[in-house]
């Protein structure tokens, strides 16, 4: 099996900003007339190196990497929710805080991890087929068009999975475009960034997959069946 030199490091950035998303998700910022999450500033990043995983190493190896940090972030929840509910010592003041800031209903919880799960999937499927579509061209276009549909998914389903009944109709929908629109924008303004980082990756690993035997099943963990690189 071949080794890689930067798809480890890469992995590690998707979990730890996948778990610092699903921490400060409730902290809500101004920015203009849009009222969000601050979350909407970062949690593309997660996009972008899916993109990277898709676009240099294929699809099933984005795939793989998905799973783990669906899987950290569920364990990561669980164990939230596990000191919440431990009693606080005698003269510990800052349970309140803790139970406040890491404590979800399950309906927030499955909703997140859904959400996550559905639109990274989406934007890596996308990634990998137009990819074989434009022969390897238009990489900001792809990616762009990606997170487009990634992102839509995923905020809409957490919205309407999370809070679904509890927020008004009209704030709900404001919510979710807003949301949607901030995530796309950040995309869209790191993408010449992104397109060098994309090319650097290529370089030192000497990979570029093209993705034309894959199977693209959501729950499958085999490899793809191996394309010669273009460099």
């Amino acid at each position: 099996m071949k080794e890689y030199k930067v798809l480890g490091i890469i992995t590690i950035l998707y979990v730890v900003f996948q778990l610092v998303a699903d921490v400060t998700a409730g902290k809500i910022i101004q920015l203009g007339i849009f009222t969000v999450s601050a979350t909407a500033l970062y949690f593309p990043f997660t996009y972008i190196f899916g993109d990277i995983l898709t676009e240099v190493y294929g699809f099933a190896k984005a795939r793989k990497v998905l799973w783990q940090v669906l899987g950290a972030s569920v364990l990561a929840g669980i164990i939230y929710q596990v000191v919440v509910l431990l009693p606080a010592a005698p003269g510990f003041e800052g349970s309140d805080a803790y139970t406040r800031v890491l404590g979800s209903v399950p309906r927030i919880l499955v909703g997140g991890w859904l959400a996550v799960f559905v639109g990274a999937y989406l934007n890596d499927v996308i990634m990998a087929k137009m990819k074989v579509l434009t022969n390897g061209k238009h990489f900001g276009a792809r990616a762009i068009l990606s997170t487009v549909v990634g992102e839509g998914a995923n905020t809409s389903i957490f919205y309407m999975v999370a809070l679904f009944g509890i927020l008004p109709h009209s704030i709900l929908i404001a919510s979710i475009l807003s949301g949607w629109f901030l995530k796309v924008a950040v995309e869209v303004l790191m993408v010449p960034v992104t397109a060098r980082v994309v090319h650097y990756i290529k370089r030192i690993e000497q990979e570029d997959y093209y993705d034309k035997q894959t199977n693209f099943t959501p729950f499958s963990f085999d490899e793809a069946t191996t394309v010669p690189a273009r460099l």
